[in-house]
């Protein structure tokens, strides 16, 4: 199948202000891209591209004051199958991790390991090592949290989510990341494109979307604690830590949000014509 995706993003900046974003597909998507992904400026700024630590695509740019536009709009091939589901899946023990995956076991802003542990051993250390104590990690994140796009608070941690019990995306993976830490499971937070592909349609704006990824039996599942339920059609954007290593805009410098739009669409394949189809 084919999925048309892009954004349109304004700012507003008093003064000339460096920005850093992260809205290029992660390179691991890069075979699937079909049409040219070009985020085009206006009024147009010299920009750079580099990778960062955890393989994400970064641009660089400097805002020249007042507002600046972006914009992109690409199509990308995928699979049209869901979210994989591998029930056996096992917990690799911490001494046999890989030494790049030690630091998704390690506490971050966001993600408070310090205080979450008692209470993760305490929810889920009688549960099954692996893809299950995931997933009753996961079960319980979905329905502990209320989602609301209102309630949005980007300085919320896990800790917090888990007391206030309301948020966004972000928030679900937040917390689902910080118990899988706590139970020694490797888990990473994951931002991308996620359209209504598959499933109802909801009426809300179309937003990034935030989930998570566990490394178990040798390598990365994904999991979707708001949704909590395989999902078709997920491009995704950046990795890190948490929200911290994956913010879409940073300003060094105050900048203001002037308009957001997003949007994730499958592409209707158009039927071959008339006398193609009698020939075949």
């Amino acid at each position: 199948m084919k999925i048309r995706t892009g954004f349109d993003i304004a700012f507003d900046t008093p003064v000339p202000t460096p920005m850093v974003l992260m809205l290029t597909t992660h390179p691991s998507r890069a075979g699937d891209v079909l049409t040219p992904e070009t985020i085009t400026f206006d009024p147009p700024v010299p920009a750079h591209q580099f990778v960062d630590a955890f393989g994400n695509v970064c641009t660089r740019i400097t805002a020249p004051g007042g507002r600046i536009a972006m914009r992109s709009s690409f199509e990308v091939a995928d699979s049209g199958q869901p979210d994989e589901i591998a029930p056996d899946a096992a917990q690799t023990p911490v001494e046999e991790l890989p030494n790049e995956v030690l630091p998704f076991l390690l506490g971050s802003r966001y993600c408070d390991t310090d205080k979450l542990s008692a209470t993760a051993w305490s929810l889920f250390g009688n549960t099954p090592l692996g893809w299950a104590r995931v997933q009753a990690i996961v079960d319980f994140v979905h329905n502990h949290i209320r989602f609301d796009y209102q309630r949005a608070d980007c300085t919320r941690s896990a800790f917090d989510a888990y007391n206030q019990r309301e948020g966004v995306c972000r928030d679900f993976a937040h917390l689902a990341v910080t118990f899988c830490r706590c139970m020694n499971i490797p888990a990473r937070y994951c931002t991308g494109y996620l359209g209504d592909i598959g499933v109802p349609a909801v009426p809300d704006p179309m937003d990034f979307s935030a989930w998570f990824e566990v490394y178990l039996g040798g390598r990365w599942y994904t999991f979707d604690a708001r949704h909590n339920t395989p999902r078709i059609g997920r491009i995704v954007i950046a990795r890190g830590r948490d929200a911290t290593d994956v913010a879409i805009s940073t300003s060094f410098g105050p900048a203001w949000l002037a308009k957001f739009e997003v949007h994730t669409d499958e592409v209707a394949e158009e039927a071959p014509p008339a006398a193609l189809r009698r020939a075949a």
